[in-house]
């Protein structure tokens, strides 16, 4: 990339997710996640997929993982709610590397109720699972972070969870 010029969040993601081989891409509908979304969806190098719930996306790339591809699951903080048990019987108790992208709502000015208890959920149970996470806050930490989480989760067999601030995607804005 040319000195100077600014790469976005979800550039970069797109960018490692190729340099880790990871050619499957399941999503819920997110507004945040839209730019990669969209870049998944354009770029032949990915197969992009949409599920119609969270604990389906699960499912789908551990069967990718079983067949041989790499994947990853994108979805928002309300959705990961629907993946506790296919994470604990699927994924870690089979020791399979499914990789969470998780935009995160309930936070910073967040609106909605709902979303805020949604999201403080997050943590406590992928620690309760073993499931290792982070939250990824500035630009600089985007390709480090996934890049390392995916090759962790491969090669210790185990699912990694990563969560986008919305100090970083600038998260969902609303109309005062």
């Amino acid at each position: 990339m040319p000195s100077g010029s600014a790469e976005s969040w979800s550039d970069l993601v797109l960018e490692t997710l190729k340099a880790n081989d990871v050619r499957l891409a399941v999503y819920v509908p997110d507004k945040i996640l839209i730019p990669v979304i969209d870049g998944v969806r354009a770029d032949p190098f990915f197969t992009a997929v949409c599920a119609t719930r969270e604990e389906e996306g699960v499912g789908i790339c551990a069967g990718a993982w079983m067949g041989g591809m790499r994947s990853i699951l994108l979805m928002q903080t309300s959705g990961f709610g629907n993946t506790p048990n296919s994470l604990a019987s699927l994924t870690v108790a089979y020791q399979i590397p499914v990789v969470l992208l998780i935009s995160e709502r309930g936070a910073l000015g967040e609106f909605n109720a709902g979303q805020v208890w949604s999201s403080r959920v997050v943590a406590p149970v992928c620690a309760a699972l073993g499931i290792p996470h982070h939250t990824i806050e500035r630009l600089e930490d985007v390709e480090f972070i996934l890049d390392r989480s995916i090759k962790q989760a491969v090669a210790t067999q185990s699912p990694a969870a990563l969560v986008l601030s919305p100090l970083l995607t600038g998260g969902k804005v609303f109309a005062a």
